[in-house]
């Protein structure tokens, strides 16, 4: 029994941001309905860096596990009435369609709260619901871009680079499960239900919260250097460094201390806080033409004895077989009825009492939607004829 057990989660979403949150409210025990079109969602037709599968692509896998699919058609009066039937007893409801489509399909907030007044219903969006921004494309690159943050990576004068990952779904995602967990709380002590708007340039932004206010309330130039600095409010040397056989991070190391390990004598004498940042591009090249002469071993061994802040640079090959990650767990694995053996990041949080778990990897289209139909009251007679008239479809049971 997850610690969200008994809790119901109608999850409308599509791509990353809203799924993912959906998923994570799934892996703490709630039971997470994802509704979706009668020929599936979006994410189920897109390959993520080309990586397809049996009957699911490996990006809807990796989002959907501890799900149950409904497969519905929200355009048609049956679909709406189904799932009109489903939001009187669900606790949490997830869209993030684009701007006015609530409103048109009858799923905004005002028409579902008035069916289920203790509804907590999160609405997710690139820029916000409103504003000279609400109609453009929110997606993560973009916002990635707009944020701010690729100018505080990187050399001057060369493209501003964005993360390795999705960095704006993932903490878009992780915002909209914050706010659901304590809309949960809320109603959990006054019974009332609220809306929760969640959008990616506000996540993205705030979680800035140190280098902005640096520059608002510091009023330090976001400025970036010729070296590859790994950031542009923290004195060098930090970034990531060429060695005989790889690459190895170093974070602001004291310069007497990196000097004495590295034998570089230029550095015996500067001062931390000030040469740090007067001869920040020095200071890069002097440890940079160093490092290349022994293997990341060797250094990190050094830098370690010494009291130096170092680590190795990863691929992902290296984290997979990682044994702190071994150790800890970090990847799960299960097996599916049509993607066979899978293997996959697990739970970031542990709970002593009410350990997450996975109870159901990623639905095919439709395969509960007999079962949660049922669940809600609707006949067998109902179902047969919602799904003639198109309004429903049905996969697999299980």
């Amino acid at each position: 029994m997850g610690i969200l057990s008994g809790y119901r989660v109608l999850d409308c979403s599509i791509a990353m941001a809203g799924p993912f949150a959906a998923q994570r409210l799934g892996d703490l025990g709630a039971d997470v309905v994802k509704v979706e079109p009668t020929s599936g969602e979006w994410q189920r037709h897109v390959s993520a860096g080309g990586a397809t599968g049996n009957k699911v692509n490996v990006s809807f896998l990796s989002l959907n596990r501890n799900k149950r699919s409904l497969a519905v058609d929200l355009k048609s009066e049956g679909g709406r009435e189904v799932l009109a039937e489903l939001v009187k007893s669900a606790d949490v409801f997830i869209q993030n369609y684009r701007p006015g489509v609530a409103k048109r399909l009858g799923v905004d907030y005002e028409t579902l709260s008035r069916l289920n007044p203790g509804l907590v219903y999160i609405s997710m969006s690139g820029y916000g619901e409103d504003g000279p921004y609400v109609q453009r494309p929110g997606q993560d690159l973009l916002l990635q871009a707009m944020s701010g943050a690729m100018r505080s990576t990187g050399r001057e004068g060369e493209p501003p680079t964005p993360a390795g990952m999705y960095l704006a779904d993932a903490i878009t995602a992780y915002t909209a499960f914050e706010g659901a967990l304590a809309a949960l709380l809320h109603r959990e002590r006054t019974g009332e239900g609220q809306l929760v708007q969640v959008n990616m340039l506000d996540a993205i932004t705030t979680i800035q919260m140190q280098e902005l206010s640096v520059f608002t309330v510091g009023h330090k130039p976001q400025q970036r250097s010729a070296e590859p600095h790994a950031h542009v409010y923290i004195r060098s040397p930090y970034g990531t460094f060429k060695t005989a056989d790889g690459y190895l991070a170093l974070a602001f190391p004291p310069l007497r201390t990196l000097g004495e390990v590295i034998s570089e004598p230029a550095l015996l004498e500067m001062d931390d806080e000030r040469d740090g940042w007067e001869k920040r591009d020095e200071i890069f090249a002097l440890t940079r033409a160093k490092l290349e002469g022994k293997t990341t071993d060797e250094w990190l061994e050094a830098f370690s004895a010494a009291g130096i802040w170092a680590g190795p640079v990863y691929g992902y090959e290296e984290l997979v077989n990682d044994p702190q990650i071994a150790h800890n767990r970090t990847f799960i694995e299960y097996d599916h009825p049509t993607e066979g053996h899978v293997k996959t990041p697990g739970f970031p949080m542990r709970f002593s009492k009410t350990p997450a778990m996975v109870e159901r990897g990623a639905p095919l289209v439709g395969e509960h939607t007999c079962e949660i139909l049922r669940q809600a009251g609707f006949s067998d007679e109902q179902i047969g004829k919602l799904a003639a008239s198109g309004a429903i479809a049905t996969g697999k049971e299980t």
